[in-house]
């Protein structure tokens, strides 16, 4: 990893987008910072695509979808995509800059699969919490569509054997797991990161992601970010990332200088600098 500073200011310059992920990279202590806030609508004042993506879900995201500056906001690990409608207002069709937005939902998977998927991932958190006595339900779980999350580092501390465990026990129960700075995650279709925002930029924007990918960035900070880290020609990871180093095939190009919320914001104001 090299120091924000070494980004060539030729590279920002060609960039039109930014995906970010959101615990601890956009916010700090579960809340997003005021500095964080402001380098979203910053960023997208200035005409670059923003997009955030995290393993939270559906309802936890909905709130921040309809009021934050993005263009949409990915949850559940790249499975579903809130995008905030436009508006009318007397000068033409305008994205609402501050506010409530409603929201539209989209899915990759279909309402069928989503239910039949849904009760086996019942079944698998009863085998997991059963087996384990430290596991413990993701506290947002009651807004979770598509994937089953359990709190090892957010209001429930896990042991790293126990945290093992529960992968162990979700890839034999035949899902894909990840795990972010706070979550454990297991779903039963391959959705990650890296193929939510190839879906969310090909729905939204028509494009193909894997084509520009050198005109996008993305800033995270753990495990469930090194998808993102390996298969983007440009990324960030704020500074708090250096924690999961040991854990991470992958690890960002760049390293801001602060953690969390003002590591984002530096890296935005890095991305600003160069449009001037």
């Amino acid at each position: 990893m090299r120091p924000l500073a070494d980004w060539p200011l030729a590279e920002r310059r060609a960039i039109v987008g930014v995906f970010t992920d959101i615990d601890d990279t956009l916010t700090t202590h579960g809340a997003i910072t005021p500095d964080a806030l402001q380098a979203l609508a910053d960023l997208r004042a200035a005409g670059l695509q923003v997009i955030a993506i995290t393993g939270r879900p559906v309802g936890w995201g909905q709130p921040f979808a309809s009021a934050w500056p993005v263009d949409a906001l990915v949850v559940e690990n790249g499975a579903v995509a809130l995008v905030p409608e436009v508006i009318h207002d007397k000068t033409g069709l305008q994205p609402l800059s501050t506010g409530r937005r409603p929201l539209s939902k989209l899915y990759q998977q279909d309402a069928a699969t989503r239910e039949r998927h849904w009760a086996a991932m019942l079944r698998v958190a009863d085998d997991v919490l059963r087996a384990v006595p430290s596991a413990r339900l993701a506290r947002d779980e009651g807004g979770r569509e598509t994937d089953l999350a359990f709190d090892y580092a957010e209001f429930n501390q896990q042991p790293p054997e126990d945290v093992q465990r529960v992968l162990d026990l979700l890839a034999q129960a035949g899902m894909h797991t990840s795990i972010s700075s706070i979550h454990i995650h297991g779903c039963f279709d391959d959705f990650n990161k890296w193929l939510g925002a190839r879906w969310i930029v090909r729905e939204l924007l028509g494009r193909d992601l894997q084509a520009e990918a050198d005109r996008w960035v993305f800033v995270g900070d753990s495990g469930n970010d090194q998808v993102m880290f390996e298969h983007l020609p440009t990324t960030v990871g704020v500074a708090n990332v250096r924690r999961f180093v040991d854990r991470l095939s992958h690890l960002p190009r760049f390293v801001a200088p602060s953690e969390r919320g003002a590591g984002f914001a530096e890296v935005a104001q890095a991305l600003l600098e160069a449009r001037r």
